[in-house]
């Protein structure tokens, strides 16, 4: 084993745990078929190659090196082999096992939906030795407030604000994915009352055919609504499944919505990025309102991990980059999220020999002092 994958493995010495601050739920039962298993690899709905399976990729190299250990198998073990060892644990000792060797002690879970049955996130912190947090997604709030008010656009609208307001109470912080469902090139400004209504009123009749929320006035409305409260508001930008368009995810679309929003004193922070992480990072560095993360970045690029955080960290400061694994249906994405990303910062914080104690300063911002200051979290610094 090398410094850096002991480094890795055993943590840098006095590091806090990881402050997961942005996730998902995971599946009770984890398909233990190569292929089934394999298609939450990927972030195509569409079969592999010929001859090929999804976790043919850097990802899935990813799991077979950090998941195998986790349940006492050497590493690179054959998926087929890994995933019978797996099935032979059972699923609730398996996933137990591997969110327990992410080494992360708090999580804060996005709260949209996810296809299949998964674990509550009391449960999910139980079985991960955590606390859990919610994040409060916007659009299934809109969707939600529609069903109950069918045409009555006025009650609509006034459901749709004490459900805001509802989850405000419940939540450390509200996610839109805007950027799937129209994308980030929205007016910068809220609308106007009649704008609001016309396009309210104008959704409500699609809605009547199981139409998600994708109408821009809408989901402006949305942000701004989430703004007013004061939480942190978590912005999907980059990369994501066949349902994006990449070049309407690019997080500088966001510019002037970011200079419009920062007197109401509500922090945004943008998702993934990748391979928009330099344009985040400039955002990040220049606006104090505006952070980063490399969440689902980080596992999928395999070996350019560390050149990836150091990229951002040309322009974005070490008190504005975050930690997410933004795993999703798998454990596993929990456990190879936290490993990529503590063997990217090992390597990156090697930097031009810097000195022990500073790069322990920031590995301990990014890991957890960053994210438990923005989200006001127990244990936050003062």
């Amino acid at each position: 084993m090398t410094a850096t994958e002991a480094a890795v493995a055993e943590g840098w010495p006095d590091l806090p745990p990881l402050v997961d601050q942005h996730c998902h739920g995971v599946l009770r039962e984890v398909p233990t078929g190569v292929t089934e298993f394999a298609g939450w690899l990927s972030e195509s709905g569409a079969p592999p190659a010929p001859g090929t399976s999804h976790a043919d990729s850097a990802l899935g190299l990813a799991v077979r090196r950090w998941c195998p250990p986790a349940l006492g198998m050497p590493a690179y073990a054959p998926l087929d082999a890994y995933l019978e060892a797996r099935r032979a644990l059972g699923a609730q000792e398996a996933n137990r096992a591997l969110l327990r060797a992410a080494g992360i002690g708090a999580l804060l879970v996005d709260d949209g939906p996810l296809p299949g049955a998964v674990l509550p996130a009391a449960e999910l912190a139980t079985a991960a030795g955590a606390t859990a947090f919610t994040v409060t997604r916007l659009e299934p709030l809109a969707e939600a407030a529609a069903d109950l008010a069918g045409r009555d656009t006025d009650a609509f609208l006034a459901r749709l604000a004490g459900s805001v307001e509802r989850a405000r109470a419940r939540s450390v912080a509200f996610k839109s994915v805007a950027a799937y469902r129209h994308g980030l090139h929205l007016e910068a400004a809220p609308p106007s009352r009649a704008e609001l209504w016309t396009a309210a009123e104008h959704w409500l009749l699609t809605r009547r055919t199981g139409g998600r929320l994708a109408n821009p006035v809408l989901l402006r409305h949305l942000l701004w609504s989430a703004a007013g409260t004061g939480l942190p508001l978590q912005l999907h930008t980059g990369f994501g499944d066949t349902e994006l368009r990449l070049h309407r995810a690019d997080p500088s679309l966001l510019t002037d919505f970011i200079r419009a929003v920062a007197p109401m004193g509500c922090p945004l922070v943008l998702l993934h990025c990748y391979p928009f992480h330099r344009q985040a990072a400039h955002l990040a560095a220049v606006y104090p309102h505006v952070y980063a993360d490399l969440g689902l970045t980080l596992s999928h690029v395999g070996g350019r991990a560390p050149a990836v955080l150091a990229e951002t960290w040309e322009l974005a400061p070490f008190g504005k980059v975050l930690f997410s694994t933004d795993a999703y249906g798998l454990p596993e994405l929990y456990l190879v999220g936290a490993r990529q990303f503590s063997w990217a910062l090992t390597e990156a914080l090697a930097g031009p020999g810097w000195p022990p104690a500073e790069a322990h300063r920031a590995a301990v911002l990014l890991a957890a002092e960053n994210a438990r200051r923005l989200y006001r979290l127990p244990g936050a610094a003062a």
